[in-house]
């Protein structure tokens, strides 16, 4: 549709499978918007989003909930920050690190330093090797698979439950709870909250390991005391590792996903990443370049301020596009273009920038690389079952209905077995 004017981003369906064509026009409007959708500051420009994500005006308050949970307070003049501090448990998602500002923000991240170490990293690389083998397994003789369900979804909900600690014996129950469900989206289909599911989860974990320490991760994980040498409240780390858990399946899913389409979708850049496997890096950052897993980030502008001489009020939520700042042709020559050749791919920013970066878009990387390796070793002729999604040039594909992420619903491959 090319009537771009009368549409809502946020509730309007037809966005939902190509919205790039509809950030274009906000871009091309202004990179930073001041009236765009639900009258909210958007910003699409690359130069313009670094700024933003990095300059301490705005708060990550909101970063979840957007525009849609009124503020507990009435914003009165230029600077909000004590107004914001002391009605701060009013906001929606408050308890969650993603919202955190400043030193607590600084004080709940420096818990995953104890957690996310170097060796605890090697420690969890190895298990990915072996399970992506045991995942292959369980398809590769049939020729043709359901991709989510097959690989990406069990493979990253069992990543993230060994780097936590999850023992062996639960991993079952996790791949099967979190199965068919967009970990991390408001409003699940569960009859309970994938979220609170997770909390209940780790709070029986924590509060075991503190009574009973093992010899384990999840002991660590209760032992973690923060940098001065207090010990958090067992529901601060239960938040945590619950939004880490939430969080990093959901992204690396959609990540892992759109790299296999990519890969199946295009025979010659299939072909050029089979034979230079140094080529992978480069390829799974031009396709988070290009499909950025969250589709839109918020902040609250704590004190009075402008974006690229964009004046923005102490009060006012502005909305990033990440997708549309990925394809800013400013940035990107050619932006709706794949080319794994891309030099600058690695400056997209589908993992955010400044003080609340993505974590685990390290621990994402390692995955979507060992991933592909795998895949392309014991795989050949990878290819979209075009049954399913149509013939090449008029292929059809289902994308999750929400305007925070971006991610297929299903990717349906066919291919032979490498002898």
């Amino acid at each position: 549709m090319s009537d771009f004017e009368s549409v809502d981003y946020f509730t309007d369906a037809s966005l939902i499978p190509d919205p790039y064509p509809y950030f274009d026009h906000l871009r091309d409007r202004s990179p930073v918007l001041p009236d765009g959708p639900n009258g909210v500051v958007t910003i699409t420009g690359h130069a313009e989003a670094l700024a933003a994500y990095k300059d301490p005006a705005f708060s990550s308050c909101n970063a979840v909930v957007g525009p849609f949970a009124p503020l507990p307070f009435t914003p009165e003049g230029d600077d909000i920050t004590e107004l914001l501090e002391l009605h701060r448990d009013g906001i929606p998602m408050a308890e969650h690190v993603v919202t955190m500002d400043a030193d607590q923000h600084v004080r709940t991240r420096g818990l995953l330093s104890k957690l996310l170490t170097p060796k605890r990293l090697s420690e969890n690389e190895e298990f990915m090797l072996k399970l992506a083998d045991r995942q292959l397994d369980t398809f590769t003789g049939a020729g043709r698979v359901e991709f989510l369900s097959g690989y990406a979804k069990p493979f990253a909900t069992l990543v993230i439950a060994d780097l936590l600690g999850v023992p062996a014996a639960d991993h079952d129950e996790f791949r099967a709870v979190l199965a068919g469900q967009t970990v991390g989206e408001l409003g699940g289909t569960m009859e309970h909250n994938p979220l609170e599911w997770l909390d209940d989860k780790f709070r029986n974990y924590i509060t075991s390991r503190r009574e009973r320490p093992r010899a384990d991760v999840l002991t660590a994980l209760a032992q973690a005391t923060y940098a001065d040498g207090s010990v958090p409240e067992v529901e601060e780390v239960v938040k945590l590792a619950t939004f880490l858990f939430a969080a990093g399946q959901d992204t690396t899913t959609k990540l892992l996903t759109a790299a296999v389409r990519n890969l199946a979708d295009d025979p010659g850049v299939q072909a050029r990443v089979r034979a230079e496997r140094g080529l992978i890096p480069t390829f799974l950052e031009e396709t988070l370049r290009l499909e950025s897993p969250v589709k839109s980030h918020f902040r609250m502008a704590r004190t009075t301020t402008e974006i690229a001489e964009c004046p923005v009020e102490a009060g006012t939520t502005i909305m990033l596009l990440p997708g549309a700042s990925n394809r800013d042709p400013r940035k990107f020559p050619d932006p709706n273009r794949f080319d794994v050749d891309r030099r600058n791919a690695r400056e997209h920013i589908a993992f955010g920038r400044g003080a609340h970066s993505c974590p685990g878009a390290p621990l994402a990387r390692t995955e979507a690389r060992i991933s592909i390796n795998r895949i392309l070793d014991r795989i050949a002729d990878l290819r979209i079952d075009e049954s399913q999604h149509g013939k090449a040039g008029e292929r059809r594909y289902d994308y999750e209905p929400t305007f925070v992420m971006r991610g297929l619903s299903e990717l349906y491959i066919e291919f032979d077995t490498a002898l």
